[in-house]
């Protein structure tokens, strides 16, 4: 996924527009980690919902890499099933599926190689299996989204994204409401499925230290520019790594 002199915002009630970030260029690589870190205000949801097709861009492109076409198209002229996919989407507040149980939700990252009334193949089931495999949660299949925790709704959302298939995973502060050990849990899956399963990975979140620990880049939206850092190996021992990203938060 690449974006290319982009620049996102809004407009107001008055249809003023209000730039949030501009001259944006930057890669979303597959294998690779990537988080996207910023002050509350500064852009990080607008920017995710621009690389997620829910909103425009206001200037620049956005090419997503067509793997059965091994080519760049522009994300705007693609049907919202192809879009569906290329980029997988796990959104903060979209967890509340109550009434479904985890192998159900699941399944519903296979829509978008279903038919009309989402008749799943054999083919179909064993991605969901997969993907329940893969996050953790195969043992969770019949229990119902409601009566499981922050942190295993979280994996099942994840899980649900996987079966989409999709070369790219976009996820709006995934580690939101988890405690401790569940943000780790979740940031260690999210870097083996990009390590492993060689998923371009993006997400955004506020525990800088984590993702220090975990992303292989980090994006900072900083005063309307998107800058792109690069964690040094020995930042587990850095103290100062730490201190030196936040003050450029500050800056």
């Amino acid at each position: 996924m690449r974006l290319t002199d982009a620049s996102i915002g809004f407009r107001s009630r008055h249809g003023a527009p209000k730039v949030l970030a501009s001259s944006m260029s930057a890669c979303v690589e597959r294998g690779r980690l990537t988080c996207l870190v910023g002050r509350n205000g500064k852009g990080k949801s607008t920017l995710l919902r621009a690389l997620a097709g829910f909103d425009d861009l206001q200037e620049g492109s956005l090419e997503v890499r067509c793997t059965h076409e091994g080519e760049e198209r522009a994300f705007s002229s693609l049907s919202n099933v192809e879009r569906s996919k290329l980029v997988a989407v796990v959104l903060t507040n979209n967890s509340q599926a109550h009434g479904l149980t985890v192998e159900e939700l699941v399944g519903l990252g296979r829509s978008p190689y279903t038919n009309f009334w989402g008749t799943q193949t054999e083919t179909d089931r064993q991605v969901v299996d997969k993907s329940m495999e893969l996050t953790g949660v195969s043992h969770l299949r019949k229990y119902r989204i409601e009566t499981l925790s922050d942190g295993e709704r979280q994996k099942t959302m994840i899980a649900k994204a996987l079966a989409q298939q999709t070369p790219v995973i976009l996820l709006d502060e995934p580690t939101a409401f988890l405690d401790y050990p569940s943000k780790v849990e979740t940031l260690q899956l999210l870097a083996r499925l990009a390590h492993e399963e060689g998923k371009a990975v993006l997400f955004s979140s506020h525990d800088l230290e984590l993702a220090l620990q975990q992303a292989d880049v980090l994006w900072l939206l900083k005063e309307g520019r998107l800058h792109i850092k690069t964690p040094s190996p020995k930042f587990q021992s850095s103290v100062g790594e730490v201190a030196d990203f936040y003050s450029l938060l500050d800056e």
